[in-house]
This record gives C-alpha cells, sequence and structure tokens, in this order.
C-alpha cells in the first residue's frame, strides 16, 4: 500500500466481517491514518451525517463495506429495508465524498446483483442482462446503483470511483445467527450443533442442485487492497476464485470436516435461490494482478476451527 500509507483511509464496515480484515490488512502494511466509523456516531443512511463524517476525518481513500447484508431468509424478510439502507448509504457517502474532495473511493457491490439466468461464468459485461434472482433482487439492485453512481460521478466530475463485485464470503468472523447468516457459517453451526446433541439428521434448504462460488474473507481482503494500490478504470471487476461447487457437496465437506455423521435431509419447500453462480476472474488478474490463494477445503477448516474456538470462550450460543 505504498500509494496510501502515509494518507488518511477510511472504512466502513470497518468494524464488520470484510471490514476487520481489511484494516487489519491496512495496519499490517503500515497504514498508519485508518478510520472506521461507527454507525451509532454516524448514521450513513443520514445525508447530513455522511457530510459530517467526511468534513470532520478529511480522508483520501475511502473503501466503503458498510452493508445491511444477510441470507436468502433475511432478504425475503427485509427486501425494502436492505434496499433502503444500502442505497442510502451509498449515495450519501459517496456525493460527501466528492464534495469532500476525496481522492479515491472504493465501492463493493456483491454478486446479486448479477441476473438470475447470467451465462456461466458471469463476465462484467452480463451484469445488466437481466433481472437478479427474486430473493435477494432489492439488495443486489441498490448495490449495482454504486456502479452506475461511480460512473456517472466520474463522466461529468472526474471523481475516481472504482466498484468491485465479490463473490460469496466466507471465513472467521462471519455471521454465525442463523436467522440471518449466510449458507456456510449456518452449515458449519447446524453440523456442530447437531452432533453435540447426537442429532441423526440436519435439515438443509432447497435441493443442492444450486452452484456457488466461495471466497476466503482474507483473499477477499487482498483483492480489495490490492485494487485501491492499483485500479483507477470505470469497469466493475469480479472478484472471486473461479470455481463453483454444487450445495449439495458443499454440505457434505462441511459435515466431514466438522465430524459430523447423520443424515442430510432437503427442505425442498425452500428455495434453491440462484441457479448458479460462478465469476470469470480474468480481469481482476489482468489490472490489478489479484490471484485467490486459499482452496476452499482449506478455508473451511480454518472457519471452523475459528468458530469452535469462539464457542469454547464464550459459550455454545455464539
Amino acid at each position: 500500500m505504498k500509494r496510501w500509507k502515509d494518507k488518511k483511509i477510511m472504512v466502513t464496515g470497518g468494524a464488520g466481517f470484510l471490514g476487520s480484515h481489511v484494516v487489519e490488512r491496512l495496519a499490517e502494511s503500515g497504514c498508519r491514518h485508518i478510520i472506521v466509523p461507527r454507525s451509532i456516531e454516524y448514521d450513513l443512511r443520514d445525508q447530513h451525517a455522511a457530510m459530517t463524517l467526511i468534513e470532520k476525518t478529511r480522508p483520501d481513500l475511502i473503501i466503503h463495506l458498510a452493508a445491511s447484508v444477510g441470507g436468502i431468509e433475511a432478504n425475503r424478510k427485509n427486501p425494502g429495508s436492505f434496499f433502503y439502507d444500502n442505497l442510502s448509504m451509498g449515495i450519501h457517502l459517496m456525493e460527501a465524498a466528492r464534495l469532500g474532495n476525496v481522492e479515491k473511493f472504493v465501492a463493493c457491490g456483491t454478486i446479486c446483483s448479477y441476473p438470475k439466468f447470467a451465462s456461466v461464468p458471469f463476465t462484467e459485461e452480463d451484469l445488466w442482462n437481466g433481472y437478479p434472482e427474486e430473493t435477494n433482487a432489492p439488495y443486489g439492485w441498490a448495490k449495482k446503483m454504486l456502479l452506475v453512481q461511480s460512473q456517472a460521478y466520474r463522466q461529468q466530475y472526474g471523481f475516481n470511483s472504482i466498484f468491485l463485485l465479490p463473490v460469496n464470503l466466507y471465513g472467521p468472523r462471519d455471521n454465525f445467527d442463523l436467522e440471518t447468516s449466510h449458507v456456510i457459517p449456518a452449515l458449519i453451526r447446524k453440523c456442530l450443533e447437531a452432533k453435540e446433541r447426537n442429532s441423526d439428521h440436519i435439515v438443509v434448504w432447497g435441493t443442492g442442485m444450486a452452484t456457488r462460488e466461495f471466497l476466503y474473507v482474507e483473499d477477499a481482503a487482498e483483492a480489495i487492497l490490492l485494487a485501491a494500490e492499483n485500479y483507477d478504470g470505470e469497469q466493475p471487476v469480479n472478484i472471486g476464485t473461479g470455481e463453483e461447487i454444487l450445495i449439495k457437496d458443499l454440505v457434505e465437506m462441511i459435515a466431514r470436516e466438522t465430524g459430523f455423521r447423520g443424515e442430510i435431509r432437503w427442505d425442498t419447500s425452500r428455495p434453491d435461490g440462484q441457479p448458479r453462480r460462478c465469476l470469470d476472474i480474468r480481469k481482476a488478474k489482468e489490472y490489478f494482478h489479484f490471484e485467490a490463494k486459499t482452496r476452499l477445503k482449506e478455508g473451511l477448516k480454518k472457519t471452523i476451527e475459528w468458530y469452535v474456538s469462539q464457542r469454547e470462550q464464550k459459550g455454545p450460543a455464539v
């Protein structure tokens, strides 16, 4: 991070899952001026709060990771708030950054923005070729508007905003709440708790025939910092591994790694979500030399070890 080492770097969502890893990597890189705003003090959904934050802190670089997120069930229950929260945070913060002469803005979108039936692997050019999967479309659209805003501001004001599209993330510090978590932490918790209860089965949503691509959170943090350092283009860039896995195979892998030996029962009344997800990752390699290092099995082991240690420290309710 030579470009930003002696400058002020703001990481919104810097206390969260992905953000905490980004902040950690920044500190390890020798960055001395890292700003992590907290929502209790600066509610970025409020325009005045966003303006006040930028006026008081005067950052040179903003990495915008703050978001309202969750798995399929959380998206089904909160489509309005997920849309409003994510759209308003992005709009207000980028406008405040422009008015505050922030040198660069890194916006993180979501793979949920891709059309439901996009050709696999997803290329950045396919982003507008259809409507997203219905269960998370409001969230996907809200985040995609950051790309529209980035490109419009670059065109009219010369504002340097880049837009990254990370695939599904997992790893230490993820959210393991079964009501709001994504698939990997939910499965890890289900398997461990079933094992502790000596249960003979777990129930998993859907058919198991959908595919997903997963990126270890530390690799995602590296990608974001490489892009912040080296990429100043207007085009969106996918961040991932380029490898997809059937949910059925993922469940069986997590069961093995957690030591759960019971039956896996599929609740086919529950949605699968998007049929397939897999990214074309060539641009990330070309534009800022990113390649994921952590294979899924290795990342799952690290994630399970972290979660088990947290439960031992804080109790099984974690």
